[in-house]
C-alpha cells in the first residue's frame, strides 16, 4: 500500500465517523470563538459522545428491525430485493475503493467552499451518507465512460454541490419543523421528507399537529414517547410473529419462546429510540453553540445539516405515525410492483423507520395530523417505486440483486445513470453544468437572507 492510498485510507476512515466529523466542527467553532480550554474540550467532547450515543441507539433499532422483517418475509410469503445502502456500498468497495475515497476527500472539502464563496451555506456533516453518495458516483460515473482523475474532480463536484444544494432545497419546511433553529437537514433521504412537507401543506393544518392529540387522563401514559413507541412496536412484533408461526420464530429466537421474544423485542426497540433522542439533545446542546464560530469567523451565516434522526425529538408522536404510515406506502407499492410484474422491492424496516419517521416530522410541520399521515405514505411509495427504478442501473454496474435505498441515492443514480445511457460523458458534463449555475446564479440576485432558503419568515 502505497503512503498516499494509506493517507486516502485514514482520511476516509476518519470522515466516514460522523462523530468526529462532528467534533472536528465543533473545535473549529469553539477556536474561533476564542473559548477557553476547558470549553474547547467539553464542547468538542460532548457532541461526539451525543452522536456515538445516537449511533448506538440507532444499532440498537436496527438489530431489533432485523429479525422483524424476517418474520415478516416468512408470514407474508415475500421475496424479492431489500434495498441497503450498505450492500451496495460493500459489494463497490471491491473495485471502487480509491476512487470512492478521492470523490469523499474532495466531496467533503468543495462543500465547505462552496458554503464559503456561494449562497448555499449549508456544511454538510453526516459523514456515513457522504460515504455512501461517493460510493455511488463512483459507480455510476464510471460506467459512463469517466475514469481516474477526471472521475473523481467530477464526483468530488458532485458530492459537494448536492451537499449544499439538498438542505437548501427544503430550509423552509427544516425551519418549520424545528420552530426556526440554526440547523438544516443532512441527510440523503432529504427529497423525500420534502415531498412529504409539500403534500402535507396542500392536505392539512399545522395547528392540527400530532403533538397536539388529545388524549384522556387515563391515556397520559401515551404522551410517554418511549411507552407508546414500546406498545406500537410490541404490536408489530407480535402480529409478525403470528403470521410466521411458532416453529420459525423459535429458530432465530436463541431459545427464547416465540412469543416472548417478540414481546421483547418490541421493547427493546422502544429503549433505541430513547437512546437516539438522548444522544441527539447531547449534539444539539454543543453543536449549535460551537457552530456559531464557524458561522461568524470562517463561513459566515453557516448553518449544519444534520443527521436526519437529530429533528425526531421536534415532533415524538410524528415519528410513530410516520414509520407505521411510511411502511403501508411501501407494502402498497410492492403489491403495485407486483400486479404491474416489476421486481419486488420488499419494505426495509431501517430506510422506513428512519425515513418514514423523518416524513413524518416534516408533513406534520406544514399539515398537522394528515400532512404527517399523507406525507408519509407518499414518502413510503416512494421508497418502493425509486429504488425499483434504479435497480437496472445498479444491475448494468454488476450489483444486481441489491439497491439503494434512500431516495436521494435513487434519484442522482437514475438522473446521472439515465444522462450517461443516452448521451455518455456528455451527458454528465450536462448535470455538472446545471449544477454550476445552481450554484452561481443567486449570487448576482437579491434574495431575502444570504443563506439561499434560510427565510427570515419561517411562517411562509
Amino acid at each position: 500500500m502505497s503512503f498516499l492510498t494509506g493517507l486516502l485510507e485514514f482520511l476516509k476512515d476518519v470522515l466516514s465517523e460522523p462523530a468526529l466529523l462532528i467534533g472536528i466542527m465543533a473545535f473549529i467553532g469553539l477556536i474561533a470563538l476564542k473559548s477557553p480550554g476547558h470549553k474547547v474540550f467539553t464542547g468538542t467532547l460532548g457532541p461526539i459522545l451525543g452522536y456515538i450515543m445516537l449511533g448506538a441507539g440507532a444499532d440498537f433499532i436496527v438489530s431489533n428491525l432485523e429479525p422483524l422483517g424476517k418474520m415478516i418475509e416468512k408470514g407474508f410469503h415475500i421475496q424479492g430485493v431489500v434495498p441497503n445502502n450498505e450492500a451496495v456500498v460493500a459489494a463497490a468497495q471491491k473495485i471502487l475503493g480509491v476512487e470512492t475515497m478521492s470523490i469523499l476527500v474532495l466531496g467533503l472539502v468543495l462543500n465547505i467552499v462552496i458554503a464559503r464563496f456561494t449562497k448555499f451555506k449549508y456544511v454538510f456533516l453526516t459523514g456515513h451518507h457522504s460515504f455512501f453518495m461517493a460510493c455511488l458516483l463512483s459507480a455510476v460515473l464510471g460506467a459512463s465512460g469517466l475514469n481516474g482523475a477526471l472521475l473523481i474532480i467530477i464526483g468530488g463536484f458532485l458530492l459537494g454541490a448536492w451537499s449544499a444544494i439538498s438542505p437548501a432545497i427544503g430550509q423552509k419546511y427544516t425551519l418549520k419543523v424545528t420552530d426556526g433553529d440554526e440547523v438544516a437537514m443532512g441527510h440523503f433521504g432529504s427529497l423525500g421528507y420534502y415531498l412529504s412537507a409539500w403534500v402535507g401543506q396542500k392536505v392539512g393544518n399545522p395547528e392540527d399537529s400530532t403533538e397536539k392529540i388529545n388524549i384522556p387522563e387515563k391515556w397520559a401514559f401515551l404522551r410517554n414517547t418511549t411507552i407508546s413507541t414500546a406498545l406500537t412496536m410490541v404490536i408489530f412484533y407480535l402480529v409478525a410473529a403470528v403470521a410466521a408461526g411458532p416453529e420459525y420464530v423459535a429458530s432465530i429466537s436463541d431459545g427464547l419462546s416465540p412469543y416472548l421474544f417478540a414481546i421483547m423485542s418490541g421493547l427493546k426497540f422502544a429503549i433505541g429510540v430513547a437512546i437516539v433522542y438522548s444522544g441527539v439533545r447531547m449534539i444539539l446542546a454543543d453543536l449549535i453553540p460551537a457552530f456559531q464560530g464557524i458561522a461568524t469567523k470562517i463561513i459566515p451565516n453557516a448553518i449544519p445539516a444534520v443527521d436526519c434522526a437529530v429533528f425526531f425529538t421536534y415532533a415524538q408522536t410524528a415519528v410513530i405515525i410516520g414509520f407505521v404510515f411510511s411502511f403501508i406506502g411501501g407494502v402498497i407499492g410492492m403489491l403495485i410492483l407486483g400486479v404491474a410484474g416489476g421486481v419486488l422491492i420488499i419494505p426495509g424496516l431501517v430506510p422506513h423507520f428512519f425515513c418514514g419517521a423523518t416524513a413524518g416530522i416534516y408533513g406534520n410541520a406544514t399539515g398537522g395530523r394528515k400532512g404527517a399521515i399523507i406525507g408519509s405514505f407518499v414518502n413510503g411509495l416512494a421508497l418502493a417505486f425509486l429504488p425499483a427504478l434504479l435497480l437496472p442501473v445498479l444491475g448494468e454496474l454488476g450489483f444486481a440483486n441489491t439497491t439503494f435505498g434512500d431516495i436521494d441515492f435513487t434519484v442522482i443514480g437514475i438522473l446521472l445513470g439515465q444522462a450517461g445511457n443516452l448521451l455518455s460523458v456528455t451527458g454528465i458534463y450536462a448535470v455538472v453544468a446545471v449544477l454550476v449555475l445552481i450554484l452561481l446564479i443567486p449570487n448576482f440576485i437579491k434574495t431575502k437572507s444570504i443563506s439561499i432558503n434560510n427565510y427570515e419568515d419561517t411562517n411562509m
